[in-house]
């Protein structure tokens, strides 16, 4: 028996959804009851969840109704429509959008990074954009031992992270280019097949996509480092699934030396190690699919400022950017009887 819990997810058709299913079953979440939610155009789908078939329901405020966990994962306008009505039934929610991230009474956590933030919620957690969680937990042990002043990020994001639809977009235009057929883009605004896109969402007024400037303000708000110097580039590739990222930072102190980088991130939660590179050894995306770790290599020291690490980060969008962040979520909750 799973304490009386009663977990709802929503989306459970989505590619994060279904993430968010294996995951719980991965690490045998303990549930008495089980609830499926979608859209009324996914309602009716049959899902298998630890050998029982379940028939996916539309969310709708009453489906809350004895729910102690609601995790979303289906768009910022459900959340926005349907996550308040969840905490009014008494439930608490992990949203995986945007909708709340940046909203004052909504703690945003990574539990390698702030778990003590959970102390602090008022019905709805928010979990970080994948190109966010993947970096601030590489970070945080650097922040705690040295301090931080400045971080500079450059994406590699896989498709995954823009959903199925992108996907088979991928895939059918790889197809068609080594056929020598045309290419008509849908999902992504250009061809991603062969080609590198400077561009995750809209763009701002102030020259930086929607994606970038989610990166810049969640790494301030999760680390509690409102003056932290942030800036961000997000580039989508033609991988599957799998973010990379090129880190800068600069610490406080000019005394850490790439061995004590290396210490610290070696010993970190939910961080792995892989910096050989004389054995050709750092992380790649199609290593890192189906692990929850975070992954970080290419550790070297700036040649021009003595306080300056340039780090090469690795991670699954799907499970540590998404699922997994969320389901750790739910057991913290646990673990500091918060539910």
């Amino acid at each position: 028996m799973g304490r009386g819990l009663h977990v709802a997810v929503v989306g459970a058709t989505g590619a994060v959804g279904q993430q968010m299913l294996k995951t719980l079953a991965d690490r045998d979440f303990e549930m008495d009851t089980l609830t499926l939610l979608s859209s009324k155009r996914s309602a009716g789908t049959k899902v298998t969840f630890r050998g029982q078939e379940y028939t996916v329901q539309e969310a709708t405020p009453e489906s809350f109704e004895g729910v102690n966990i609601a995790l979303f994962s289906a768009g910022g306008n459900v959340s926005k429509a349907l996550a308040p009505e969840a905490v009014k039934r008494g439930a608490i929610v992990v949203d995986n959008t945007s909708a709340f991230r940046m909203d004052e009474n909504t703690p945003l956590v990574v539990p390698e990074v702030n778990e003590k933030d959970l102390h602090d919620h008022q019905g709805i957690i928010a979990n970080p954009n994948c190109s966010t969680i993947q970096m601030v937990a590489a970070l945080e042990p650097l922040r705690q031992a040295y301090g931080m002043k400045k971080v500079i990020v450059s994406t590699y994001q896989a498709v995954s992270g823009a959903g199925h639809e992108a996907i088979n977009e991928l895939y059918s235009q790889s197809q068609a280019i080594l056929n020598k057929e045309d290419v008509k883009p849908e999902v992504m605004p250009y061809q991603i097949a062969f080609n590198a896109i400077p561009q995750i969402d809209k763009f701002q007024d102030n020259g930086y996509t929607f994606e970038e400037m989610k990166m810049i303000n969640e790494t301030k708000k999760i680390m509690h480092l409102p003056e932290l110097e942030v800036a961000a580039t997000c580039v989508r590739l033609p991988i599957e699934t799998g973010h990379s990222e090129s880190v800068y930072v600069e610490l406080e102190s000019n005394d850490a030396t790439v061995d004590d980088v290396k210490s610290i991130l070696k010993d970190a939660p939910g961080i792995t190690l892989q910096d050989d590179p004389s054995q050709q050894i750092y992380p790649m995306p199609a290593d890192a699919v189906g692990k929850n770790d975070v992954f970080v290599g290419r550790i070297r020291k700036d040649l021009d400022r003595p306080n300056g690490f340039h780090m090469w980060i690795v991670s699954d969008n799907l499970l540590k950017g998404a699922a997994w962040n969320s389901v750790q979520i739910a057991e913290s909750l646990r673990a500091l009887k918060l539910v």
